[in-house]
């Protein structure tokens, strides 16, 4: 069984290639806009909770918009939705910088453009997601999968170290404008890309397809027929929802770990690096029949792992060092990394189960469903988690998080083991 990532997607596909190494790119400077958004928030505010606020700011839209950009996606050119939507995110980049070189320092604003941020991708996630089965064989998919799970967490581990590092040898201006030139990849992997208009699996003619709301409903009614794709859904939220520990990460650097923005950084990083390490070992992952029992098995590792983030954090206490303690960040840092690579491991197997069972007509939809969940999960964990630190402290908020999502996904498995049974060489979708 071979140990390393498979590569063919990219020898087999020059448009998936460009699309990979343009989305690459591109997500370096979205995850170190993420990372400088909170911390020029913490900067303003000196609270952890102000910067779960984002969480919210960002959910709102995403969840309103979410469900129609995948409708969207399913009706119209894949390429142009994907496109005119890049064009529309990449002029929110530069209004972030833009206050930034102006020291408007409103948090309010910081919030909106969040807000328009979070919008701008519930349309631009569905479709690039559901472009990439038009790319590549069927047969690729979850090598494909892996692939960009592992751009997606380079970004994770070098985005937030960049960011951190502009900000704290520069300003918050320098780190926007990064975002800013680094989006343009993706403008030229779009770009460069095929028409790819809607296909219909039935033959009838995609300009009868249902429109709007009428679109969203038949969507969700579809997925009611897919029991083992709904639950990719429910137990990543599990995970999301109670243990995602990034915005913990500020004050963590600040009050428990020392190091400030650097250390916030590293953090973010850490996660990444798991991540990255699980990918690029995903040689026999591919191949493994029994994707629901793989998927629950990473959640339930996922929530002990950030829970013993959070014990690291309860031993040394809230103490604001001048320096690093370079022990627990070590500790910290293992934590963190085993939690990234469940957390991809579940990721790659929870895609390839919703395009594997799902028609190319109802792909947009479904992904639209998908991008609600995978992107609304951790901004409504940051509330969740955001909201627990300033009532117990950001190391037992961590450690209730983790045991609550483990206790919680062993309990929802025993109760649908229709999912745990799910052979990938004979899907029930």
């Amino acid at each position: 069984m071979a140990l390393l990532l498979d590569l063919t997607p990219l020898r087999s596909s020059p448009s998936f290639r460009r699309l990979w190494w343009g989305l690459g790119i591109s997500n370096l400077g979205t995850q170190l806009t993420v990372v400088a958004v909170g911390l020029q928030v913490y900067d303003l505010t000196s609270s952890t909770l102000s910067v779960g606020v984002l969480g919210i700011c960002a959910l709102v839209p995403l969840v309103a918009l979410g469900l129609y950009g995948g409708a969207l996606v399913d009706v119209y050119d894949r390429r142009r939705v994907a496109l005119l939507s890049s064009l529309a995110l990449w002029f929110i980049a530069i209004a972030l910088a833009v206050q930034a070189w102006l020291h408007v320092d409103s948090v309010l604003l910081l919030y909106g453009l969040v807000a328009l941020q979070s919008a701008g991708f519930a349309i631009n996630n569905p479709a690039r997601s559901a472009i990439v089965p038009r790319l590549i064989d069927p047969t690729l998919l979850p090598a494909a999968n892996v692939l960009q799970t592992i751009a997606w967490n380079i970004a994770l581990t070098v985005g937030p170290l960049l960011g951190a590092f502009l900000v704290a040898t520069w300003d918050f201006a320098e780190a926007y404008t990064i975002d800013v030139v680094l989006f343009t990849a993706t403008l030229w992997a779009l770009w460069r890309l095929p028409d790819l208009p809607p296909v219909v699996s039935d033959g009838t003619d995609p300009s009868q397809t249902k429109r709007g709301l009428a679109s969203v409903l038949e969507g969700l009614r579809y997925l009611t027929t897919r029991p083992n794709v709904r639950m990719t859904f429910v137990v990543d939220l599990i995970a999301m929802v109670l243990a995602m520990p990034r915005v913990l990460f500020p004050a963590v650097g600040v009050v428990y770990l020392g190091g400030g923005a650097a250390t916030t950084g590293t953090l973010s990083a850490a996660f990444a690096v798991g991540a990255v390490l699980a990918g690029l070992f995903s040689g026999g992952l591919v191949g493994l029949r029994h994707q629901g029992r793989i998927i629950g098995a990473a959640i339930f590792c996922f929530g002990l792992s950030v829970a013993g983030f959070g014990l690291v954090l309860v031993s040394v206490r809230a103490s604001s060092p001048d320096q690093v303690l370079v022990g627990a960040l070590i500790a910290a840092l293992i934590f963190l990394a085993l939690s990234g690579a469940a957390d991809a491991i579940s990721s790659v197997f929870r895609q390839t189960i919703l395009q594997s069972a799902t028609p190319d007509d109802m792909r947009g939809r479904l992904q639209g469903v998908f991008i609600v969940v995978v992107a609304g999960g951790p901004r409504l964990g940051d509330l969740v988690l955001g909201g627990e630190a300033s009532w117990i402290g950001e190391g037992w908020a961590a450690v209730v998080g983790g045991l609550s999502c483990a206790v919680l996904v062993v309990a929802v498995l025993a109760w649908q083991r229709r999912f745990l049974a799910y052979d990938a060489q004979h899907p029930q979708p």
